[in-house]
C-alpha cells in the first residue's frame, strides 16, 4: 500500500472512530439554539471537539504506546488509576449511548421492537468486530467511513443550496464557552486517548516493518486530515441547525431535530438515509471504545488474549445494560464526570503534545494536581442534588464559564518552567 493510501485509510478510520452519537446529535441543536451566533458556538465546539482531540492523536504519534503513557510522568499509580477511570467511563457511558441513539433514530421509526433487542444485536456485532481487531483499520477506513461522509455531505449540501442564509436573532449567553462545554459531551478528547491507542495497535499490526519515524509521520498526517474533516462536518451541521430555526420553531430533543432536518433535506427517503448514517457512525465508535479497552487490559496482562476476550465481553454486556437508558438520561449522568475528567484529559493531551523540554515530570505533576483541584468546583456544581450557592466559587477566574481550571493550570505551567530554567 502506497503512503498516500495509508494516510487516507488511517484518516478515514480516525474520523469514523471519533464520529459517533454525540458528534451527530449535538452540533445541529447547538446551531438551532444559537441562531446568528452560530460562528462563535462553532469555534468553541471545534476547539474542544476537534483541536484538542487531534492534539491527542499527535501526542499518540509521539508516544506510540497506550493511554498509560499519557500519565506516567505524574506517576505509574496515577496513570493506572486514570486509565482505569477513562475506560470505565467510556464503556459505561459513550459506548452504550451509541446503542441508545441507534435505537431511537434508526430502529424505532421502522420497527416496534424493544430497546433491549436492539442493544443485544448491536453489541453482538460490536463484539464480532472487536474479536477481529486486525481488520478494523481496513474495514472502517475503506468501507464504513465513506458511507458516513457521503450521507452527511448530502444533508449539509442540500441545506446550504436550498435555504437562504437568514438566521434568527436569539438570546444566547456565552456562545463560545457554551460551544466548548457542549464539545465535552462528544467525549472526543477522551476518545483521542482511547481510539488513538486503537490506531497505534492497528498500525503496528498492519505495518510492522515501518520505522518509528514512518509511523509517526503517518499518524500525524492522518490526524490532521481527520481533524479537517471533523471541523468541516461540525461547522456544516451547526450552520444547518441554525438555518432550520425558522423552519421548525421550538423542538424539544436533539434526535427530533436531526430527524426533521434529514426529512426536510432528503425528502421521504430521509429517514432511511438517516438510519444508515446513525447506525454507521454509532457502530464504528462503539467498536473503537470496546477495542481500546480490550487492547489496554491485554497490555496490562502481558499480552493475554484471555484478558482481551473477557474485557470485550464486559464491554458488550455493559453496553446492553446501560443502553436501556435514553440519550438524555445518559448525557445527564455523564456531565458531572466530564467536568472533572475532561479538564484533566485536556491537560494531559497538551502536555504530551508539547516538546519534552517544557514537560518535565515535575511540570506534569504540578499542572495535573492544579487542574484536579480547580476542576472540583465545576464537578460539585454540576451534581444536580447538591445545592451550592452560585457565588461560592466565583472568585476563581473563568469560574462563571465552568472553566476555572484553565488559568491556574496555565500559571503553574509557566512558573514551573521558569523555576526549572533558573535551577538549570
Amino acid at each position: 500500500m502506497n503512503d498516500r493510501k495509508k494516510i487516507l485509510v488511517t484518516a478515514f478510520a480516525l474520523f469514523s472512530l471519533f464520529f459517533g452519537a454525540g458528534n451527530l446529535i449535538l452540533p445541529p441543536k447547538l446551531g438551532f439554539q444559537s441562531g446568528e451566533l452560530w460562528l462563535w458556538v462553532a469555534l468553541g465546539f471545534c476547539l474542544s471537539a476537534v483541536f484538542v482531540p487531534i492534539l491527542g492523536i499527535l501526542a499518540h504519534a509521539k508516544l506510540q504506546g497506550t493511554i498509560f503513557d499519557f500519565g506516567k510522568k505524574v506517576s505509574p499509580t496515577f496513570s493506572l488509576i486514570y486509565s482505569f477511570i477513562i475506560y470505565v467511563i467510556s464503556i459505561s457511558l459513550p459506548s452504550p449511548r451509541t446503542a441508545s441513539v441507534t435505537h431511537e433514530m434508526a430502529i424505532q421509526p421502522f420497527f416496534d421492537s424493544p430497546s433491549w433487542v436492539t442493544s443485544i444485536v448491536y453489541f453482538a456485532l460490536v463484539f464480532v468486530f472487536v474479536m477481529n481487531r486486525s481488520k478494523i483499520l481496513n474495514v472502517i477506513g475503506k468501507l464504513l467511513t465513506p458511507g458516513i461522509i457521503l450521507i452527511l455531505l448530502a444533508i449539509i449540501g442540500v441545506a446550504f443550496f436550498n435555504f437562504k442564509f437568514e438566521f434568527m436573532t436569539l438570546t444566547y449567553e456565552n456562545p463560545f464557552t457554551n460551544g466548548i462545554l457542549e464539545g465535552y459531551q462528544t467525549f472526543d478528547a477522551i476518545g483521542a486517548v482511547v481510539v488513538g491507542g486503537v490506531i497505534i495497535v492497528s498500525i503496528n499490526l498492519q505495518y510492522k516493518e515501518d520505522s518509528y519515524a514512518e509511523k509517526k509521520a503517518l499518524i500525524q498526517k492522518a490526524g490532521w486530515l481527520a481533524g479537517l474533516g471533523l471541523f468541516l462536518i461540525y461547522a456544516g451541521l451547526i450552520v444547518t441547525g441554525a438555518l432550520f430555526r425558522n423552519e421548525f420553531g421550538e423542538l424539544t430533543t436533539r434526535t427530533e431535530l436531526l430527524r426533521s432536518i434529514s426529512l426536510e433535506t432528503l425528502g421521504s427517503i430521509g429517514n432511511l438515509f438517516l438510519s444508515a448514517l446513525v447506525s454507521l457512525a454509532c457502530f464504528t465508535t462503539a467498536v473503537g471504545i470496546v477495542t481500546g479497552a480490550a487492547d489496554f487490559v491485554k497490555s496490562r496482562f502481558n499480552g493475554s488474549q484471555n484478558a482481551y476476550l473477557v474485557t470485550a465481553i464486559i464491554g458488550a454486556v455493559l453496553g446492553v445494560v446501560m443502553g436501556q437508558l435514553n440519550v438524555g438520561d445518559i448525557i445527564m449522568v455523564a456531565f458531572p464526570f466530564l467536568m472533572l475528567v475532561y479538564p484533566l484529559t485536556i491537560v494531559l493531551i497538551v502536555l504530551n503534545a508539547l516538546p519534552e523540554k517544557f514537560t518535565s515530570p515535575k511540570v506534569f505533576k504540578a499542572v495535573v494536581v492544579t487542574t484536579l483541584i480547580f476542576s472540583l468546583p465545576d464537578f460539585l456544581s454540576s451534581i444536580p442534588f447538591l445545592e451550592i450557592p452560585e457565588k461560592t466559587f466565583q472568585w476563581i477566574p473563568l469560574a462563571k464559564f465552568q472553566m476555572g481550571w484553565v488559568l491556574p493550570a496555565l500559571v503553574v505551567f509557566v512558573l514551573m518552567n521558569l523555576i526549572g530554567k533558573r535551577k538549570a
